[in-house]
C-alpha cells in the first residue's frame, strides 16, 4: 500500500481523514494560536535551515536549487533525528505535513512528501 502523506496550508480548515498533524515550519505560523492549530505535533527541527530558508525566500524559480539543497540537509547530523521520526510517523499512519507558506507546491512540505513516499524525481516545480 503506497503511503498516505499530504501536505496543506496549516491556515486550512482541517479535517478528520487528514491522519497525524505535524507542522514542519521552524517558525511558528503568524496569527496562529496554539489552541487552535489542531497539530499533533511540531517538528521545527526538520525545516530547512534558517540560512536555507532565508535564501530561497519562496522564490519558485530557485525552486529546484532548493530543494537539492534541502534533500542535502535532510542527510546531516543537524536534521538526522528529526528525518528518522518523521519517517517512522510515515510509517504508521497517515500523515499530512503543515506549512504556513502560500505556495505549498514550492515549499519544504512539498519536498518532504516526495522525500517520504519516494517519489522525489528532482522536479523543477514548475
Amino acid at each position: 500500500m503506497a503511503k498516505q502523506i499530504t501536505c496543506r496550508r496549516v491556515y486550512e480548515e482541517t479535517s478528520p481523514r487528514e491522519g497525524k498533524r505535524v507542522l514542519v515550519d521552524r517558525v511558528w505560523p503568524r496569527g496562529m494560536r496554539k489552541e487552535t492549530a489542531h497539530l499533533d505535533e511540531w517538528l521545527r527541527d526538520i525545516a530547512p535551515s534558517k540560512e536555507l530558508r532565508h535564501w530561497y525566500g519562496h522564490e519558485p524559480s530557485r525552486f529546484r536549487e532548493f530543494r537539492r539543497r534541502y534533500l542535502a540537509e535532510l542527510r546531516d547530523s543537524g536534521h538526522q533525528e528529526a528525518a528518522e521520526h518523521l519517517r517512522d510517523l510515515a510509517e504508521h499512519s497517515k500523515l499530512t505535513l503543515l506549512t504556513a507558506t502560500r505556495d505549498v507546491d514550492h515549499s519544504q512540505a512539498a519536498v518532504l512528501v516526495d522525500w517520504l513516499t519516494g517519489t522525489d524525481s528532482g522536479k523543477s516545480g514548475h
